[in-house]
């Protein structure tokens, strides 16, 4: 089937979480949240080395939604359900996808003051649930550098299983040589 057709539902509720598909207008809260939490997220992420300015990040966000509506990568925001107001904690979405196999990837990232409180837990097993219920995923995969503990801590909660290292993978933002821990969960 052409991705293109394929049904993605634009909002994902959970018990304290919205994630949605980014709107145009939200490159500022974008920003704010990614500079908040620049120190945490540079050792891992290439893209947090340079922090948008507001017009780069709606930039951003108005990709992130070609991508969407192209199906060449599911990027949402996540944000707070907070009676008092949303507000945006950080993006997760569904990345190197292969529509022929049903294979996707899991990315996520946290704004600093929102971690420790399961959110990017609640918001991975809603993503894996989206990934096979809706899109019928054969695979659903969680990269990550092997010195990122948080990261594959959320992993094993989510059900994935370490199913190996592939060494000198890739490079860190720092341009060093650095494995890759490949966490997955198939269908039954």
């Amino acid at each position: 089937m052409n991705p293109l057709l394929i049904e993605v539902p634009e909002r994902i509720e959970t018990e304290r979480l919205l994630i949605s598909v980014p709107r145009p207008g939200v490159g500022p809260a974008l920003s704010a949240a990614a500079a908040e939490s620049a120190e945490l997220l540079k050792a891992w992420l290439h893209w947090a080395q340079q922090l948008p300015d507001y017009e780069q990040a709606e930039a951003t966000v108005r990709r992130q939604i070609a991508e969407f509506v192209l199906r060449e990568a599911l990027r949402y925001q996540i944000y707070d359900r907070a009676p008092e107001g949303r507000r945006l904690l950080g993006g997760i979405g569904l990345l190197r996808m292969d529509w022929e196999v049903r294979r996707f990837e899991i990315g996520y990232w946290l704004r600093s003051s929102a971690q420790g409180r399961g959110y990017v837990t609640e918001a991975v097993l809603a993503m894996t649930r989206m990934a096979f219920e809706t899109l019928r995923a054969r695979r659903v995969e969680i990269r990550m550098d092997p010195n990122n503990v948080r990261s594959r801590a959320v992993a094993e909660r989510c059900g994935f299983e370490l199913e190996g290292i592939l060494r000198h993978d890739g490079l860190t933002p720092q341009g060093e040589l650095r494995d890759t821990c490949i966490y997955a969960r198939v269908s039954a």
